[in-house]
């Protein structure tokens, strides 16, 4: 098998446990087969091997889903950025910003923080033709 196919398995896998996982009705399964295993502890005197069975199991599905919902998250992730870089590169925005996920933490933070600069010089223009619109509506009831 090719790592292709492999990967291609893999997330067809994991996408469809993801999807599984996120019903309702995969926790109330989960919560019966919680409150079945609590019910039967009189049964088993709560013995230690009573209580490693609901460890072990859930330390087993908790560090397999850890892995399906990574893979599924990072696809999402993936498939978003390219949806935004698409919107970019179609639009009036700034090219620029095609791949900005790959900067480093310093790099990201000076283009928030120029951003955020932009934005409140354009909500500040804004503001002030919102004024002299008032302006211009007050003079003229006058």
């Amino acid at each position: 098998m090719t790592e292709i196919s492999a990967s291609k398995l893999f997330s067809k896998f994991a996408a469809t446990i993801a999807d599984l996982c996120g019903k309702p009705a995969t926790f109330v399964l989960a919560a019966g087969l919680i409150l079945v295993w609590a019910i039967s502890g009189p049964f088993f005197a709560f013995s230690e091997t009573w209580q490693l069975v609901i460890n072990t199991g859930t330390t087993i599905i908790t560090f397999l889903m850890v892995f399906v919902l990574q893979n599924s998250q990072n696809r999402d992730g993936k498939a978003l950025q390219a949806k935004l870089d698409e919107l970019i590169l179609t639009s009036q925005a700034q090219n620029r910003f095609v791949g900005i996920e790959k900067l480093d933490e310093q790099q990201l933070r000076e283009m928030s923080e120029a951003l955020t600069r932009k934005a409140e010089c354009i909500g500040d223009a804004a503001d002030d033709r919102a004024d002299l619109r008032e302006e211009a509506r007050s003079s003229l009831a006058d």
